[in-house]
């Protein structure tokens, strides 16, 4: 019996994919979350063979909920089952851990087999992100989110190269507006306290937070920055402008 747990934040939809996967045999759900929160703290309770996990949701998104299990729950794969087949969706949920990647347009045979699948230990992908895969590769660069043209001027290395003195203030305003990190404000705040040098239980004594709130922002800026430790995420924050180079 494979047991699962479903992540969605449209009652509809997780209703309605609790009653398509009891028909499959062999499955069973164990349990509905509404959010990312939700569906860490299910899955702890009930420690199911496999999480289908959508990516947006409020409280804790599906990104940083899947890095979370990664951690606490590692020998349960995540199956990403969403709307978006974006490059900005699909690289951070595979960096965070997921093992699978569906969108909602998914067959109801599709899902079963993705579910099958994981729950055997293999990676399971749409075919939209196969593609998505295959060119990130062919095209000899990293698995990145993409940025559009409109974007594009905004990163930081563009305005180092044409006026030095004016990068860091520059790159600061800009930093909100980059869409490939999607950093909350509380995010940014906490990364901000991390380039600072403070630790996990600093951090949350100066914003008021617990310390297991403040882990679970530090695996979302994870996750969404692509760092894989705080130094990276350091660098991260200095290149975003996040964090003025010359201290000010």
């Amino acid at each position: 019996m494979i047991r699962l747990v479903i992540a969605d934040d449209q009652r509809v939809t997780r209703e309605g994919l609790a009653l398509l996967i009891g028909l499959n045999e062999g499955m069973e759900v164990v349990a509905l979350a509404t959010n990312g929160e939700e569906a860490v703290a299910l899955a702890l309770e009930h420690r199911p063979d496999v999480v289908l996990m959508d990516l947006s949701m409020p409280v804790l998104d599906g990104i940083a909920a899947t890095a979370a299990l990664a951690e606490q729950l590692p020998g349960t794969p995540v199956l990403v089952l969403t709307t978006y087949a974006d490059d900005a969706s699909i690289f951070p949920a595979l960096r965070a851990g997921a093992k699978g990647y569906l969108t909602k347009d998914a067959g109801s045979d599709r899902i079963e087999e993705g579910i099958r699948a994981v729950h055997a230990g293999q990676t399971f992908m749409d075919p939209v992100v196969q593609q998505r895969l295959v060119a990130a590769a062919v095209g000899g660069t990293p698995p990145q989110p993409s940025a559009d043209a409109t974007s594009a001027p905004t990163r930081p290395a563009a305005p180092a190269q044409q006026a030095p003195a004016q990068a860091p203030a520059q790159a600061s305003a800009q930093a909100p507006a980059q869409p490939q990190d999607g950093l909350t404000e509380r995010e940014r705040e906490v990364l901000v306290l991390i380039a600072a040098g403070l630790s996990n239980r600093e951090i949350a004594e100066r914003l008021y937070l617990g310390q297991a709130t403040v882990k679970t922002h530090v695996n979302r800026i994870f996750a969404k920055t692509g760092a894989r430790d705080r130094a990276q995420a350091v660098r991260y924050a200095y290149r975003a402008g996040l964090v003025p180079i010359n201290g000010d």
